[in-house]
């Protein structure tokens, strides 16, 4: 009778596995069988033409981003979970408040601020006498100034990760480094870093996939990549074909990265062979240390944080915008409604998908988990048309049904409701979700579950009862960083939402298509405020939890 209920179990399991990737792969097989359409006469021209361009700057991009994120992210996180220093309880949250602001918005605030009418330039040739000429200045419009604002706003997905796999590490391992003569620093390097390795892996493949889907901020720089590439052809040239095989392309990377990084990673697992979870106390640093962490910790606040929200809130001072108008009311309402079932539905998602892999490894589980990979890496408006496609084709074909037949018209069941846009959501960050389940999963000693079935527990009472309790840091990671995503999220939007049902991301877009930035500001720190309060809650409960 338990082998049966067990079966049973694993069995509802993996078809909703594979119902969550069937839906994940439409968008895509829509790309796919377009791209198709167009014969080898646009592939050779995009070839000869813009194709080498778009993979060079991408690369390059990807490159930038992923080091920034990894040394920023592992290093602030070991420094507050694991040393003690001037301000650190306060930068432990304040590390991660970058997470709200969406790319493009940091891209405005740099720019008005750095761009040669911005104040930093006007005042150095005030002072100097120089002309425009006389000197030379950074370009903040760039492709490395595409990739420092990336970086800003993207490295606490793997500050985050890397925390709570931190918080997660027994004490044992690492004082018996210290026992055989290794220095904090090595002990750091051989023994923490390894422990924490899927947990980072995780945050820079979301960093990269991240990258490469970005449009906002390397179009508004001028920066040429393969997202700027589909929505020029799709867009504003109307060549759908070009945009199709383009999207193919970026998605034939994303699975490059994604193969490349499970293959490095392997099968590595790690937890704690003591018999208890022993929390190791914060190494006290002293003299010049403790400032130089202070400082290391502080930049990355500074200036993904402090001074854009000091520069928006100035650009936005003096606006027509008014916060408290029944508009701006029903905007962050409907923002926070859409971020909020969103994030649900994705999480659970995550866990189906990576709890199938845990208890039944095979072809279908790999399967299915890569396939849900791959929506980080699709700009949010191809996911958005490859999911309009068919369920317009849907509710237009089951509306001339029902009129034929009972002469009775169902309208638009899908195409004109938020659920096309929520599951919109979940194919473009499940990755994200799926990146924090399996960050924590990976400290789950495997004699655990072999224990839970010897005792009589189906996979769904071992989830709940075993894996649940320890998951859960990582679990409301993940909901967090879907949270604040699906906030920032703006194609999708655009393109999927209801008449008359607007976001925040959509009034700051207007907006600042309009050239009205300052007015654009405002909304943009309304994103903020909002994506802050959960960054709060999640941090305070990871903490507590680790400690």
């Amino acid at each position: 009778m338990i082998g049966k209920s067990q079966t049973d179990g694993v069995a509802g399991l993996r078809n909703a596995a594979i119902l969550v990737a069937l839906i994940c792969l439409m968008p895509m097989a829509a790309v796919f069988l377009a791209s198709l359409s167009g014969g080898s006469n646009t592939v050779v021209h995009l070839m000869e033409t813009v194709l080498p361009r778009y993979t060079v700057t991408t690369f390059v991009l990807v490159i930038l981003v992923a080091t920034g994120t990894f040394m920023i992210g592992t290093g602030a996180a070991w420094l507050v979970t694991m040393t003690e220093f001037p301000g650190r309880k306060v930068l432990e949250i304040a590390l991660v408040i970058p997470l709200a602001f969406p790319a493009y918005v940091l891209a405005y605030a740099y720019t008005h601020v750095l761009d040669h009418p911005g104040i930093v330039q006007a005042s150095l040739r005030d002072l100097t006498g120089w002309g425009p000429r006389d000197y030379w200045f950074p370009e903040i419009r760039s492709l490395g100034g595409a990739a420092l604002m990336l970086v800003l706003v993207l490295y606490p997905y793997v500050y985050l990760l890397a925390r709570a796999a931190f918080l997660q590490q027994s004490v044992s391992s690492f004082l018996t480094a210290r026992a055989l003569g290794k220095s904090p620093w090595q002990a750091f390097l051989r023994v923490s870093m390894p422990m924490a390795r899927p947990a980072i892996a995780s945050g820079v493949l979301l960093a990269i996939m991240e990258t490469i889907a970005d449009f906002g901020t390397v179009a508004y720089f001028g920066v040429q990549t393969f997202a700027t590439g589909i929505y020029t052809s799709w867009f504003a040239m109307g060549d759908r074909i070009a945009a199709a095989q383009l999207a193919l392309g970026l998605l034939s990377m994303a699975l490059v990265i994604a193969v490349l990084e499970r293959a490095s990673r392997g099968r590595a697992k790690y937890h704690s062979t003591s018999k208890r979870h022993e929390v190791m106390e914060r190494i006290p640093l002293k003299g010049q240390a403790r400032w130089a962490a202070l400082v290391l910790c502080i930049l990355p606040v500074l200036f993904g944080c402090i001074l854009p929200i000091i520069t928006l809130f100035t650009m936005g001072i003096g606006s027509e915008q008014n916060l408290l108008s029944k508009r701006y009311i029903n905007l962050a309402l409907n923002s926070v409604q859409l971020a909020g079932i969103a994030a649900v539905i994705t999480v659970l998602a995550a866990v189906v998908l990576g709890y199938l892999q845990r208890v039944q490894r095979g072809v279908v589980s790999a399967t299915t988990l890569s396939i849900a990979r791959l929506g980080y890496a699709v700009p949010g408006g191809v996911i958005a048309v490859g999911l309009l496609v068919p369920f317009s084709y849907f509710d237009n074909t089951l509306d001339a049904w029902m009129r034929a037949t009972f002469g009775v018209s169902t309208g638009l069941l899908f195409t004109g409701s938020i659920w096309l846009l929520v599951l919109a959501y979940m194919i473009r960050f499940l990755a994200a979700a799926i990146g924090a389940y399996e960050g924590g999963q990976a400290t789950v000693n495997a004699n655990m579950d072999a224990a839970a079935r010897a005792l009589g527990q189906t996979a769904f009472g071992t989830f709940r009862r075993v894996h649940f309790p320890i998951l859960r840091p990582s679990l409301l990671t993940g909901l967090l960083i879907v949270f604040v995503d699906v906030m920032k999220e703006l194609p999708a939007t655009l393109i999927l939402r209801p008449f008359n049902f607007d976001t925040l991301a959509v009034q700051a877009h207007r907006l600042a298509a309009d050239e009205r930035l300052e007015g654009a500001a405002v909304p943009s720190l309304v994103i903020v405020a909002i994506g802050l309060l959960p960054v709060l809650l999640i941090c305070h409960r990871v903490g507590r939890q680790g400690r």
